[in-house]
């Protein structure tokens, strides 16, 4: 088979590998162990290569090599925080590059994942938006992503073979609602191969209506983050062009029928620009707007990039006063701390900075 033609192992969610494996090893003669034999080395121990199965013979690894595809992607740059995070730029077969971000905190470790290369909303303050959209990315190539940080989880940060990493996100590069496919067969195998619990995933996304219904449609209880920043037409508008195609009321219509299916709680996120978004008054309008709704909104604090240098942080000062504002409206919220810093770990920097 041309590489083309082979199955990307890493798209089938658990029951769509096993029956492929089963008929691969059926149509071969071979007994019917040696299908779970793959299996284990696909969605337990994260094998990034046939060959790596050496309980395996030989002339089966070639026919599995043939006929199958584990995806390889390499990692083209590695940078280390000293609070411990880890960032990779991937390189994938084709040359494009994608980030993705390991968070470790006290009792966790985060994997924040890219489901595409580049992005086409051109965010104001997202370094990705700088360089455009390049291609979406295959379910297959968002799941290596995951699969070659297992590794960096258990050989580098010494985390518990049985279940290194604990939670994903989708909010790396790209909007992951506007490549629905790739990110529903990835979360498809995510959760049906690798076993990972739907509530421990979350799919962000700026506000993609469609992608959300779909979602809600979906049987499975997987979180929903929604990238807000301002809670107002106009000012969303300034920083996010996709307000102009889903306006605040459409979107808020759509998160209540989505709550409506599956009675969980929607995140929100809150980027806060110095004297842009931050004022305790935008706090307000935010808790009216989410009013009805089961909500909790993550502030952060704007990360710099160098296609906005006017644009800062906000102080810790209003910051407090933003948070404050929201609670006193019954509205819960956390300051997100921020991570990695000294390695461009917000979403498009390390790329960006490999690229100057």
């Amino acid at each position: 088979m041309t590489e083309s033609t082979r199955a990307e192992l890493l798209a089938e969610s658990g029951d769509g590998g096993r029956e492929r494996l089963a008929a691969f090893f059926a149509a071969r003669g071979e007994p019917a162990y040696r299908a779970r034999q793959v299996e284990k080395w696909v969605w337990e121990r994260g094998a990034r290569a046939f060959d790596e199965m050496t309980n395996l013979p030989a002339g089966l690894r070639e026919a599995l090599d043939a006929a199958f595809s584990l995806t390889p992607i390499e990692a083209d740059y590695v940078a280390r925080s000293k609070d411990g995070t880890v960032k990779h730029l991937w390189r994938l077969e084709d040359g494009e590059r994608v980030e993705s971000v390991l968070i470790p905190t006290r009792d966790r470790l985060t994997l924040c994942l890219s489901s595409q290369a580049g992005c086409a909303l051109a965010c104001r303050f997202c370094a990705t938006g700088d360089f455009g959209f390049r291609r979406q990315l295959r379910a297959a190539e968002i799941v290596a992503q995951y699969r070659d940080s297992l590794r960096v989880a258990r050989e580098e940060m010494g985390r518990p073979a049985s279940s290194p990493i604990s939670n994903i996100v989708y909010m790396g590069m790209g909007e992951p609602l506007a490549n629905l496919d790739g990110v529903i067969g990835s979360l498809a195998s995510l959760h049906g191969g690798f076993g990972l619990g739907a509530r421990r995933i979350t799919v962000s996304t700026v506000g993609l209506i469609p992608g959300i219904l779909e979602l809600a449609r979906r049987p499975e209880p997987f979180e929903l983050a929604v990238s807000l920043h301002a809670p107002s037409h106009e000012l969303r508008l300034e920083l996010m062009p996709i307000e102009k195609r889903y306006p605040l009321p459409d979107l808020f219509d759509a998160l209540r029928t989505y709550q409506s299916y599956k009675n969980r709680r929607i995140s929100f996120e809150y980027t806060l620009i110095r004297g842009v978004n931050d004022d305790p008054a935008l706090a307000e309008s935010l808790a009216t707007l989410a009013r009805g709704l089961i909500c909790f909104v993550n502030l952060i604090p704007f990360n710099p990039i160098p296609s906005r240098p006017e644009w800062g942080p906000s102080s810790a000062e209003g910051i407090a006063r933003f948070s404050e504002a929201l609670a006193a409206r019954g509205v819960g919220n956390a300051v997100r701390r921020p991570r990695g810093r000294d390695i461009a770990a917000a979403c498009g920097q390390l790329r960006l900075s490999r690229e100057s």
